[in-house]
């Protein structure tokens, strides 16, 4: 009996930490909706308020050179998801900053859903994120060179883990 109800209480609070349909309908159309419109700049994404902007030359360690994030208006990856995140919940709910800051910000997913981002690093210092959509693939702003696109999760080798607002 207790194992029972310890298992009914574990699934009642996975189910209530999916974000609702409509939610993660919205932030799937809105990450569907940028692939191929945005070049990726690193800090791109990041100006007065969330959405493409130039980006910045500090810290820059791209294999482009020299660096061309300041004339290019784009998006880095934590700047996507930032867009997204303020397209599909009204307001800008991710804010400023970098993948780390971000992350701050979310909870553990206990089991992904597509809507949720993904990160990359270590719980200390993260790289990467992207927007999952399902069958282990994520949309994201990759690196210098590329345009927001699909690539499967396994594209870098330490997935950090899922989360959601």
């Amino acid at each position: 009996m207790k194992i029972s109800v310890i298992v009914a209480l574990i699934l009642v609070l996975a189910v209530a930490s999916v974000p609702r349909p409509d939610e993660r309908a919205q932030i799937l159309a809105s990450a569907y909706a940028l692939i191929g419109q945005y070049p990726y700049s690193w800090g791109g994404g990041h100006a007065g308020s969330a959405g493409p902007s130039l980006g910045t030359c500090k810290g820059y360690r791209g294999d482009i050179k020299p660096c061309p994030a300041t004339r290019t208006n784009g998006l880095d990856c934590s700047g996507l998801t930032r867009w997204v995140y303020k397209i599909a919940y009204g307001h800008d709910v991710l804010g400023p900053g970098t993948t780390d800051d971000h992350l701050r910000r979310l909870r553990p997913a206990p089991v992904p859903a597509p809507g949720d981002l993904v990160f990359f690093g270590t719980a200390k210092r993260t790289h990467h994120v992207g927007v999952y959509v399902g069958d282990g693939q994520m949309i994201n702003a990759f690196k210098t060179g590329t345009i927001v696109r699909v690539d499967p999760v396994n594209a870098l080798d330490d997935l950090l883990g899922y989360y959601r607002m």
